[in-house]
């Protein structure tokens, strides 16, 4: 009996259980069916918004973001991308088509507006392009080339002086600049820096003011770059001469003067705009007021013909000739042409008795282009004829030419004759050994 309850109570409890499980079943089907359409329409969804924007990808990978944590946990990455999109490349090959591609056309009857037009430059300190504020003055800025050192200079060289020389009429004022003086002699034999030299400025024939630079120690190519400025009306620039004097502060009173330069400033007024720098170089020479050579003088004169292209240089006399004792009293002259101290062409006078003063009067023709006048200079001999088959004795010698080979009273001749075509420049010249 009572296995028979315990069998019914088994059944029954089964039954409840049967009845407790099937009835969740349709409700798990229809959640699961919901689950599974949501995930199919997000899927569904992502794929529509991905095909509908291509160009995210080529988005950049995402960036890994770390969390701050606490405690011993582990840190998780967390990946959130970044929207980022490179700029398009424009393919130009010149400046022109990047200013085209922001023109606008603009309507006919209506004038378009001005644009600067930009240059490409090449930025130098010379660039006077700009104005205001930070522009250089290239006018202010002498040209380096102007100063270039010379590569010879004449025997018995004593310094070349270079100088600018400017006159202001508005204000009467003759400003000097003194620049540099090359290749001074030194008081010490065979020391090339022996010169503490100073330059004496003043103006001739008054010689109340004197002016004078700065000492320069131990060299014979001193740097000056100093003006001087001397107040003179403009009726008396050509009344008066500019002279230079270089002294040697390091020898003896008596021989300290070096040697000057003498400028006529009425070249200034007629030759040269008195406005305008004008960058100058002259040799110096010794004091002409001392005594004549020892060795004697030469009268000559040129005369140049710029249409022929010809230097007619006449042998007139000599005076005070030094000759040997026992020796007969006739001399004559041979003149030298040369071209970058190459001979071009010999000549000589007859022979002339006449003892120490004698008299030649004999012209002689060369050939001088003008663009050849700077390169070439002319050699004067005056000789003492000797007796049977004996040399002749050299008595002394003059050089003319330009700045290159000749110096003080030479120089100024030379360049006067060119400077004065078909006009006769006569003077005479001191013979040296």
């Amino acid at each position: 009996m009572k296995h028979f309850v315990g069998m019914a109570v088994t059944e029954d409890l089964k039954n409840d259980n049967n009845i407790e499980w099937s009835a969740p079943i349709p409700v798990m089907l229809v959640a699961g069916t919901a689950v599974l359409m949501a995930a199919v329409l997000v899927g569904y969804i992502a794929c529509r918004r991905r095909s509908s924007n291509p160009e995210r990808e080529g988005l950049a990978p995402s960036i890994l973001v770390y969390p701050s944590y606490k405690g011993d946990a582990a840190p998780q990455l967390i990946s959130q991308p970044i929207d980022f999109q490179l700029p398009q490349m424009r393919k130009t090959e010149s400046l022109d088509e990047i200013t085209e591609a922001f023109e606008e056309p603009v309507p006919s009857g209506r004038r378009s507006p001005e644009l600067p037009m930009v240059k490409q430059q090449r930025s130098n300190s010379f660039s006077g392009g700009y104005g205001g504020l930070g522009g250089l003055d290239p006018s202010l800025y002498r040209n380096p080339s102007e100063l270039e050192d010379e590569l010879h200079y004449p025997e018995g060289h004593l310094g070349r002086v270079w100088f600018y020389l400017r006159y202001e009429p508005g204000c009467e004022k003759l400003l000097i600049t003194l620049m540099k003086i090359k290749n001074l002699p030194s008081r010490t034999v065979g020391t090339a820096n022996g010169c503490d030299p100073v330059v004496k400025v003043q103006l001739v024939p008054n010689e109340r003011r004197i002016q004078q630079s700065r000492q320069k120690k131990k060299t014979c190519n001193p740097f000056f770059d100093e003006t001087f400025v001397f107040q003179i009306s403009e009726k008396e620039l050509a009344d008066h001469s500019l002279r230079m004097t270089v002294v040697d502060t390091g020898r003896n009173k008596n021989n300290g003067t070096i040697g000057h330069i003498k400028f006529p400033l009425r070249h200034l007024a007629s030759e040269h705009p008195t406005d305008q720098l004008e960058l100058l170089k002259m040799d110096l020479e010794k004091d002409s007021d001392g005594p004549g050579s020892d060795l004697g003088e030469l009268l000559l004169s040129l005369f140049y013909n710029e249409n022929l292209h010809r230097l007619t240089v006449s042998v007139i006399a000599a005076r005070n000739l030094k000759l040997m004792e026992g020796g007969k009293d006739d001399t004559y002259v041979r003149l030298t042409l040369n071209q970058h101290w190459h001979t071009v062409k010999v000549k000589r006078t007859s022979v002339v008795k006449g003892g120490c003063e004698p008299k030649y009067s004999q012209g002689f023709n060369f050939r001088v282009p003008q663009s050849n006048i700077d390169v070439t200079s002319l050699s004067l001999q005056i000789f003492q004829n000797q007796q049977g088959y004996g040399k002749d004795k050299l008595i002394g010698k003059c050089v003319l030419g330009s700045y290159m080979f000749a110096r003080g009273k030479a120089l100024t001749h030379w360049s006067s004759a060119f400077a004065n075509p078909m006009e006769q420049i006569q003077n005479w010249q001191p013979l040296t050994e």
